[in-house]
């Protein structure tokens, strides 16, 4: 049995889901040869410290009761270079514009010579051949399936499953709030400011949904893909960016009498990475609704291969760093 000694830095709703799904995987886990063994939980106003393993369930409820973990005054990046352990899971609120707290914990992760498995787009986005290079210099492994598409494949798909495949481009929806929003106008026939009302009620869309709508959110998701799988070296500001604040009713309905829908699409090859609203055929496979995401990949050798998933959720996004986790250590 391999033991895997891992932080949880963040502890919001993706860092509340590894917990989750950390509890509910146990077994699984243990008839792989993995002892996965969480020795510290962070959130914002502290961590729970316990060399031997914290007590996730506990964790958990605490966070729920009383808003918190904290146990002691410690940082995430205190933790990360103070605790022994092997894997820094990094959950950590996404930054486009700086990289935020999780650039600094994964740069300081691969200093201590810890290896890295985050659902945080940010670094991501911007210092992308910097955290590549500094975890590959160091020895560590880092993987970040779960920041681009949630529970829905993508990264490792291009990478392992389809290994050797020359793929051309990667086109989709990659923003379920942006999906959602586009349904539900066609269905109630309703305005663009009314279904986005619905949706933050509902806690699909954030209370500030500029990330979203603007197309912030799948520009990001593109470059991650640009970078990961196009071997590019793109930021953020490499990306054409047209959200769907000004689609209207009446432009959903002429499309679907003729046979569309309108759809924020991504695409990204090697010539060109692109965010905008595309009309596409009702019985195309991007045609999907409600907030799933999907990733069509156009490949040489396969031809065109399309999935379909869940992009966000707290524990849906938590399969894929689980996945991560454990493509990183079973065959050790």
């Amino acid at each position: 049995m391999k033991t895997v000694r891992c932080s949880i830095i963040g502890f919001g709703a993706i860092g509340q889901g590894v917990a989750e799904v950390l509890l509910m995987k146990r077994e699984y886990l243990e008839s792989i040869g993995l002892d996965v063994r969480v020795v510290a939980v962070v959130d914002s106003k502290g961590a729970t410290v316990n060399p031997d393993g914290v007590d996730l369930a506990d964790c958990l409820a605490r966070k729920r009761e009383k808003g918190t973990v904290a146990l002691e005054k410690l940082t995430g990046l205190e933790v990360i270079k103070s605790v022994e352990h092997e894997l820094v899971i990094e959950t950590t609120p996404t930054n486009i514009k700086t990289g935020g707290a999780g650039l600094q914990n994964m740069l300081a992760a691969f200093e201590m010579g810890r290896d890295v498995v985050t659902s945080n787009k940010g670094p991501l986005a911007m210092k992308y051949r910097e955290l590549v290079e500094t975890a590959k210099a160091a020895g560590c492994r880092f993987r970040f399936e779960a920041t681009v598409g949630g529970s829905m494949p993508v990264i490792n798909l291009v990478n392992e499953v389809l290994a050797g495949n020359n793929v051309r481009s990667i086109k989709g929806i990659l923003n379920g709030t942006c999906n959602y929003i586009l349904s539900r106008m066609i269905e109630e026939k309703a305005s663009y400011s009314d279904i986005l009302a619905e949706s933050m009620e509902l806690g699909i869309a954030e209370t500030d949904p500029s990330y979203d709508v603007e197309g912030i959110d799948t520009a990001c998701k593109l470059v991650i893909l640009a970078n990961a799988i196009f071997g590019l070296d793109a930021t953020y500001r490499d990306v054409g960016v047209t959200g769907i604040t000004k689609i209207t009713p009446e432009a959903l309905d002429m499309a679907y009498k003729n046979g569309h829908v309108i759809k924020l699409i991504g695409e990204v090859s090697r010539d060109r990475i692109h965010v905008a609203p595309r009309l596409v055929p009702i019985n195309h496979p991007l045609a999907v609704g409600g907030t799933l995401n999907v990733a069509s990949v156009d490949t040489e050798l396969a031809g065109e291969i399309t999935v379909t998933g869940k992009g966000a959720g707290s524990i849906e996004t938590a399969s894929a760093i689980l996945s991560d986790l454990v493509a990183i250590y079973r065959d050790c």
